[in-house]
């Protein structure tokens, strides 16, 4: 995840304590020194929308074997014992959970941050005053493109509508919340137009999603943007997160899945403004770029331990049979063991990389969709071999 608005605005949010610190630097277990990782907990794998890039291959179908109630309360003490820093309640759908506030609750109780990642289409005001009350520090809603487009990637006519109403719901409870949008060749004309939403609708936080080939969203790969496209975008996002830091509007601008826009951002600053260059690498060095396995995991539905929510098909333990921490830590398995000292695994493009101490490779998951190797170069970095150092 990388901070568009802190990379270029120099403005301090939440989460930048634990993307740009000194403290974060060296470690193989944790997003910064003394705790864990932020951990991604897909509750449930049930959803009311069918969306055409799950990578949970979410239904509205009822699944078997998900964590229990009881075994969800253990979970969350092992978190709180490797000292897991924020909880992320994804799905599916999370709030089809009907333990969810329960859970969440818990997880305050034991000094986890609690947040949520959700459709937004169940959020009526009831639910948002209840989510509120127990002190939920974020909540992320999923919109991927205005009106019709949405809807069609979504798999359900009035998604849109019925999404945009539970962030209003929000803003009018004091909740704080954001929007998460996925970028690919479907919706890559509405970024303006998701810029233009989020001023007209005080929208505090927007992420933009680079498309991970996972779940159903393996068969997009020939649905991303271009390399031309990414660079494009990015140069928009740019755009628009310095006109809101001009005119003096408080937005929080994130990239996230795509290391290689940090990069891209630090040598576009060096043209135009070489001081606030400086700075910007000296952010993306502290970051280190991608830290599946390290700073960020994840735990599905039937407990099993992921490098990250889009990685499902490694699995390194289960936390029915072991507590989280003892799995995170446990070197015996090759994918999260090379996950925590990358580099020297790396092939192709990304070995070549002169970058590396910024992006650390990039998304392990798209290399191995496209190629079959884990380690081979991610297809979706749109930086030229001239810019990446390749040859020279």
């Amino acid at each position: 995840m990388i901070s568009i608005t802190k990379l270029l605005c120099g403005t301090d949010y939440y989460g930048d304590t634990l993307r740009y610190s000194s403290d974060s630097q060296g470690q193989v277990h944790g997003a910064v020194r003394g705790r864990g990782p932020v951990v991604v907990w897909n509750c449930t794998r049930t959803c009311n929308l069918k969306c055409i890039h799950c990578y949970s291959n979410s239904d509205s179908r009822a699944y078997e074997g998900e964590l229990t109630t009881e075994e969800a309360l253990r979970f969350i003490d092992d978190l709180a014992e490797f000292k897991v820093p924020v909880i992320l309640f994804s799905g599916g759908e999370p709030l089809l959970r009907k333990d969810l506030k329960e859970l969440a609750a818990y997880a305050g109780s034991k000094g986890i941050r609690a947040t949520i990642s959700t459709n937004g289409t169940l959020l009526n005001p009831g639910a948002v005053q209840s989510l509120k009350s127990l002190g939920i520090g974020y909540i992320g809603v999923s919109l991927d493109g205005i009106g019709d487009h949405n809807d069609r990637f979504r798999g359900r006519a009035g998604a849109f509508d019925a999404a945009l109403g539970g962030i209003r719901n929000c803003i009018d409870a004091g909740q704080r919340v954001g929007l998460r949008f996925t970028i690919n060749r479907y919706n890559y004309e509405d970024l303006d137009a998701i810029f233009d939403l989020v001023e007209r609708e005080n929208i505090p936080r927007v992420c933009f999603y680079h498309l991970v080939y996972a779940g159903r969203g393996s068969k997009m790969i020939k649905e991303d943007v271009t390399r031309q496209e990414a660079r494009a975008a990015l140069d928009l996002i740019a755009r628009r997160t310095l006109d809101f830091h001009r005119r003096g509007l408080k937005k929080e601008i994130l990239t996230v899945d795509n290391h290689a826009d940090g990069v891209y951002l630090y040598l576009k600053l060096k043209e135009t403004d070489p001081e606030r260059a400086v700075k910007a690498l000296e952010l993306l060095r502290l970051n280190g770029g991608n830290r599946t396995g390290i700073a960020i995991g994840a735990v599905d539905w039937d407990g099993n331990v992921h490098p990250d929510q889009f990685t499902q098909n490694h699995t390194f333990g289960n936390v029915r049979e072991r507590k989280f921490g003892e799995i995170w830590t446990d070197a015996s398995h090759p994918v999260l063991d090379g996950l925590k000292n990358r580099k020297p695994l790396l092939k192709g493009r990304c070995a070549a990389c002169k970058w590396l101490d910024a992006c650390n490779g990039n998304f392990r998951a798209r290399a191995e969709a496209v190629t079959g190797d884990f380690w081979e170069s991610d297809p979706a970095c749109y930086l030229t071999d001239e810019e990446i150092g390749a040859g020279s």
